[in-house]
């Protein structure tokens, strides 16, 4: 699914309303009947309704809506923010309409504003997308008095004083919705940590929009939904044999951390690889072959690092069709050269995770030495360690292009809506997981997927995608079963489906 910015939205209403054809005013109805149908299947007539509108298109929205629910009986009570001296055209049309079933609530001062109650469900219909500079004056204090507020908050396509597509700075003012219903796409702004505050539970609301001027529409974000995870995933042919789906090398593991190492196995082994094969130190010898029956094991000639590779990989590293580096591994002065070695040998994608991740931001020059199309899956300590500080999110995605560009590598920045970073600029955003996945070893099990992917012969990029989607959608499932706060990362390897 496309993430459009604000001007490709307004270009995409237009181009609806042309080619439909369609009216602007039954272009807003359809947007305000798809809103109410979410809203009276999720919420009975019983509870009271205050619908804050302003008086642009998103607040034409919120009286069109306002109108729909007075007509099925909802209670009602719309108070409309005049803080300029006319309305929008189309809002102006639904405000007209609006008086023949109800006599609105007009605020220009704070003492306009009307007390809101825990009951009570706030629709927040202020300011639209279409946002241009902070909140102020009596916009300002009515949105401080819904956050002050115990009422429920939903809002219309985008929290009021929210900007779609760049940094709000750190005074301004936002609605803090409980919910977020937006129309077609989701927005940039909602793939981003720092405005979850100013998100809460979010979904997209299909309103027909032009399929033609989204499909030729050029953008570099992108949201993996379920149908797109699917359309990934690969079939398997009845023919199929071992050695058709790959032959991974995990090298992780060390002393004390070998848990990170059979967390990383089991999972690659539940994700589809034909043969794997992990080196480990030698203290983990007698653990992997007892716990991972499945998985062949090289023991390193260490007893608790990592510490070469030459005795069982050969030069090009040719047996394997896939490399994955990091779980566990610890920083030791040993281990360090091993990933040096490693990486002047290695021709092929790699996977590179956790303490390999700080080896490199240790030793800058290693960054050099990736083969093209590696993937990396920092979580964002790790990438700040191996890139520099932001100041906000929007600074932050620029760096991540800028270093999954300069070094030709695939990046997984790991969080909440997991970003995936390409060669090419794109950012893909997750759909899946939840809280529950921050805890130990979570990023060890993703580790294990994407290097079985990569050994089935999937892209990096697909193998990134899909791996995230899939790991996330585990852990759901785990959580749907176990409760997010006693998830363990044995849990996500234990639901991990490929029957999407």
């Amino acid at each position: 699914m496309k993430i459009l910015n604000v001007n490709q939205i307004r270009e995409l209403d237009q181009y609806t309303i042309q080619h439909e054809p369609i009216a602007p005013i039954n272009l807003m109805e359809r947007a305000s009947e798809a809103f109410a149908d979410w809203f009276v299947a999720k919420f009975p007539a019983t509870r009271p309704v205050k619908i804050f509108c302003g008086l642009g298109n998103n607040g034409g929205d919120g009286m069109a809506v306002a109108r729909m629910l007075l007509q099925l009986d909802y209670n009602v009570e719309v108070n409309v923010v005049r803080y300029a001296p006319r309305e929008s055209d189309d809002c102006a049309h639904n405000h007209r309409r609006l008086k023949l079933l109800t006599n609105p609530n007009y605020i220009e001062k704070p003492q306009d504003i009307p007390a809101l109650r825990h009951n009570e469900i706030v629709i927040d219909a202020i300011l639209g997308s279409g946002l241009s500079r902070p909140t102020e004056g009596i916009v300002r204090t009515v949105i401080e008095a819904i956050n002050r507020s115990p009422a429920m908050v939903i809002s219309i396509d985008i929290a009021s004083g929210l900007y779609p597509d760049r940094p709000n700075q750190p005074g301004d003012v936002i609605i803090e919705p409980d919910h977020t219903l937006t129309f077609q796409l989701p927005k940039l702004a909602f793939m981003l940590p720092k405005n979850s505050r100013y998100v809460g539970d979010w979904q997209v609301l299909d309103i027909r929009l032009s399929r033609r001027y989204i499909d030729q529409t050029r953008t570099l974000y992108y949201y993996t939904n379920p149908e797109e995870a699917r359309l990934l995933l690969r079939t398997r042919d009845r023919f199929s044999h071992k050695g058709t789906f790959g032959h991974a090398l995990l090298l992780a593991g060390s002393y004390g951390k070998i848990g990170a190492a059979l967390l990383a196995s089991r999972a690659c082994l539940r994700s589809g690889v034909g043969l794997l094969t992990v080196q480990t130190p030698r203290c983990g010898y007698d653990i992997l072959q007892t716990n991972v029956p499945e998985a062949m094991c090289r023991p390193d000639q260490h007893e608790h690092v990592l510490t070469g590779m030459s005795d069982i990989s050969g030069p090009d590293f040719s047996e394997y069709s896939a490399v994955g580096v990091g779980p566990g591994i610890g920083q030791s002065p040993e281990t360090v050269s091993m990933l040096r070695g490693l990486l002047q040998s290695l021709r092929k994608p790699a996977v590179f995770d956790a303490d390999a991740l700080n080896i490199l931001a240790k030793n800058r020059d290693l960054l050099g030495l990736l083969p093209e199309r590696s993937i990396l899956t920092p979580h964002p300590k790790e990438f700040e360690r191996l890139t520099q500080r932001w100041e906000n999110d929007y600074d932050k995605l620029e760096i991540l292009q800028d270093f999954a560009r300069r070094y030709d590598v695939v990046v997984v920045l790991k969080g909440a809506h997991t970003a995936i970073a390409t060669p090419e600029g794109e950012v893909h955003f997750n759909s899946t997981g939840n809280p529950g996945l921050s805890t130990g070893g979570t990023g060890d099990v993703l580790t294990g997927v994407i290097t079985a992917l990569l050994a089935q012969g999937y892209d990096p990029v697909e193998a990134s995608v899909l791996g995230v989607y899939s790991h996330g959608l585990a852990g759901d499932t785990a959580a749907a079963h176990r409760g997010q706060i006693g998830l363990t990362a044995t849990d996500v390897i234990e639901h991990l489906r490929w029957n999407m």
